[in-house]
């Protein structure tokens, strides 16, 4: 027990005795006491957000790169906002969320704007709602003209009162009207004439556009990045005392909203276990058992733009040797995968990099045999193990868009292994995508062959920001029902052995990569490997 110095002082008032502890001066205070091991330890803060540092949101920028993707010298672009949506036989709804073609041209995140965008006259305007009383009184007001100029690089800011008048003017004969789609054409009422409207374009120009990231976009990025990094380093400073999944997201959750970032920027995974073996688990509420590891997918969104990490790490603090080992080999994937990123590398050669260094690892392990890697990748094998892509580029959505090619399969190759329905071959955006075999199979083929065949596959320039998300996963049925029951892969999986890491679950390690001059920079500062288990022992 502590004995504290005190003064028993009289209160007449309440007919009481109020004890006043005297507390010494701050030279002859005892030091605070040092933590336990294993105990977290206070964050330090984040610098404080300053967009003054970063001036207006760039639209004007954004819009002219657009007209020049169009490669067009005149017409009128014409993107709506997001509306206000409601559950189905509700009056409650969604937390709003900004069309993002639409804030890329006008930094807006409110609802019910607009925005036109004249080619040949290169004159930007946002048009804003007006706000009544009443409105204000039940949900707030909405920022003002002059609030919408200061945030943003438009060159005028009306109310929407006044759009169908202004489209009447500017819609004049020969002038096409470019929309995203037919359902997003705005109330045009009498014109002058025939008014041609093209909704073919205007989204192949926006995506170009958005591929390579303006400064402003990357500084934006770098935020969610620091956001979602400390988030990640606050879980893993208390992940020795949980014992839930969903304690986990709860911490990281809270955390990013504590920062200002109020929206994560996809739903949180959090799953140990088995759960770490599927890619996209989210129910995040199973037992934590000290001996699984945790694969933890989270990532703050800031100002509308996103951020994607992962981390592994084992619930008590200490690998088991099957996690260790598994850890080891994920690791590498990613090192020697990010190290070979700079302008002009095809990210498609990142990707059979990953597979190839899978392959000689799980080899090296005893969990492939019977083959040479030159056997196993031709075959697509790894599949198995290692089933979604390298990366995908990031930006206003976590898995952004790609332009007019393709980051990892290109349609050749995606026609090749037998890809059908509406998105094949046509939008590969990482993770969401399952490599199967035959399209492991064609991309090894694509890459050994002399010279190298890399038809549609993207190359990375300065400016854009990509993942690289490697992982090895344990999914039993998924691997008994496309591996084990099929001959031609099944002859090179060592079930024996694969039976000791099935515990695993999985591992995934993932960073958000900038593209820069003359190599990379990793926007992603949390914790891994030593570092990580430095920060859940508290040593």
């Amino acid at each position: 027990m502590m004995e504290l110095d005190h003064d028993c002082v009289l209160v007449d008032e309440f007919d009481a005795l109020a004890i006043e502890v005297k507390v010494p001066p701050k030279s002859a205070q005892a030091p605070p006491p040092t933590p336990p091991s294993g105990s977290p330890t206070r964050e330090k803060p984040l610098a404080a957000f300053s967009s003054e540092k970063y001036g207006k949101f760039p639209a004007k920028a954004h819009a002219q790169k657009v007209a020049a993707k169009l490669s067009v010298q005149n017409g009128l672009i014409f993107l709506p906002g997001g509306e206000e949506q409601y559950y189905e036989f509700s009056d409650m709804g969604p937390a709003f969320r900004q069309r993002r073609h639409f804030y890329y041209l006008s930094g807006a995140d409110f609802r019910d704007c607009s925005i036109t965008y004249d080619i040949a006259r290169d004159h930007l305007i946002l048009w804003i709602p007006y706000t009544d009383p009443k409105t204000v009184l039940w949900y707030g007001s909405t920022p003002s003209i002059e609030a919408c100029k200061a945030a943003s690089h438009v060159d005028d800011v009306r109310y929407s009162t006044g759009l169908e008048r202004f489209l009447y003017v500017a819609l004049s004969p020969g002038i096409t009207l470019y929309v995203l789609e037919p359902n997003q054409k705005p109330k045009i009422g009498t014109t002058k004439g025939v008014v041609h409207i093209d909704t073919s374009k205007l989204r192949l120009a926006i995506d170009a556009a958005r591929v390579v990231k303006t400064d402003y976009e990357v500084a934006m990025i770098r935020r969610a990045n620091a956001i979602s990094s400390a988030a990640h380093k606050s879980v893993l400073a208390r992940i020795k005392r949980l014992t839930n999944e969903r304690e986990i997201e709860a911490i990281f959750q809270g955390f990013c909203t504590a920062q200002g970032a109020k929206h994560v920027a996809y739903p949180i995974i959090a799953g140990s276990g088995a759960n770490a073996s599927t890619l996209h688990y989210d129910d995040n509420n199973a037992t934590l058992d000290p001996q699984n590891v945790v694969v933890l997918d989270a990532g703050a969104e800031w100002h509308c733009y996103a951020s994607d990490v992962t981390r592994t790490f084992p619930a008590s603090g200490r690998f088991t040797p099957e996690a260790a080992a598994i850890y080891a080999v994920v690791e590498r994937m990613q090192t020697e995968c990010v190290e070979r990123i700079r302008p002009g590398t095809v990210f498609h050669t990142l990707q059979q990099h990953a597979c190839i260094v899978a392959v000689t690892e799980l080899l090296r392990l005893g969990i492939l045999h019977n083959g040479s890697v030159y056997d196993i990748c031709s075959k697509g094998t790894v599949s198995a193990f290692f089933p979604h892509g390298l990366g995908h580029h990031v930006g206003l959505e976590v898995h952004d868009v790609t332009g007019g090619e393709r980051l990892i399969l290109g349609s050749v190759a995606a026609a090749a292994a037998g890809a059908k329905g509406p998105r094949a071959g046509v939008g590969m955006m990482g993770k969401r995508e399952w490599m199967s075999p035959e399209m492991l199979a064609v991309m090894y083929r694509d890459a050994v062959a002399v010279p190298p065949r890399y038809q549609a596959y993207q190359r990375l320039e300065k400016n854009m920001v990509v993942t690289v998300e490697p992982g090895i996963y344990f999914c039993r049925e998924y691997i008994q029902a496309f591996f084990l029951d099929n001959p031609v892969h099944a002859k090179y999986i060592n079930k024996k052995v694969l039976e000791k890491y099935y515990p695993v679950g999985g591992v995934r390690i993932e960073d958000c990569i900038l593209v820069t001059e003359d190599g990379y920079e990793n926007l992603t500062t949390a914790p891994k490997g030593e570092d990580m288990l430095k920060v859940i022992n508290g040593s």
